[in-house]
């Protein structure tokens, strides 16, 4: 089994994670921001991953070092999970609708850290999570994971858009790192990710 349990403590945050890549989309999600936590639950059940979170921060500053920690956790926890690579699809496309809203998610596991976001919300989601907030925990995800990800959102209601963005995010990741190659190797053509 893929997994991986990571804690980590700074003046900011105090994190644990217990990361599980073929799970069933089963979690326990304590962030201390409850749409945060709804987002997170979204991320695991369409991923099918499994994940135990606790999160403490100060969120008397507000919910950013939460936010940003969550995701460095979560890509460490994926990364370790991962381990080499071996037998992963490698390269996932999706695209997920929430009502009026659509997220385009492109993933490549290759080793290379980069994030495209194309994607617009036009104030605080849900009063509590600023909009250049949901495209950060995605950065400190994917450079923590060291994968690329595009992705693109359209619609006209913050909550869908990014419930539809974590919901893509989750599955695309699912199928990237779904294990289809029978040999186990390693899909890229250096022989490392």
């Amino acid at each position: 089994m893929r997994s991986a349990e990571i804690t980590r403590k700074t003046k900011e945050t105090d994190i644990y994670a217990n990361f599980v890549i073929d799970g069933g989309g089963l979690s326990t999600i304590n962030t201390g921001i409850p749409f945060f936590d709804h987002m997170l639950d979204s991320f695991v059940r369409h991923g099918r991953f499994d994940l135990t979170l606790t999160v403490t921060g100060d969120l008397n500053t507000g919910p950013h070092h939460t936010v940003e920690d969550t995701g460095i956790v979560l890509g460490l926890s994926f990364l370790k999970a991962l381990g080499d690579g071996r037998g992963i699809e490698r390269f996932s496309n999706i695209s997920v609708p929430m009502d009026e809203s659509r997220a385009d998610v492109i993933i490549d596991i290759g080793g290379r850290p980069y994030l495209v976001f194309d994607g617009f919300f036009s104030g605080p989601v849900e009063g509590v999570i600023d909009p250049w907030l949901v495209r950060h925990f995605f950065e400190s995800f994917v450079q923590n994971a060291k994968i690329t990800a595009h992705m693109e959102v359209k619609g006209s209601s913050d909550h869908h858009k990014c419930e539809a963005l974590f919901k893509s995010f989750g599955r695309a990741l699912r199928y990237a790192s779904g294990l289809t190659d029978q040999n186990g190797t390693i899909p890229s053509t250096k022989g490392v990710l």
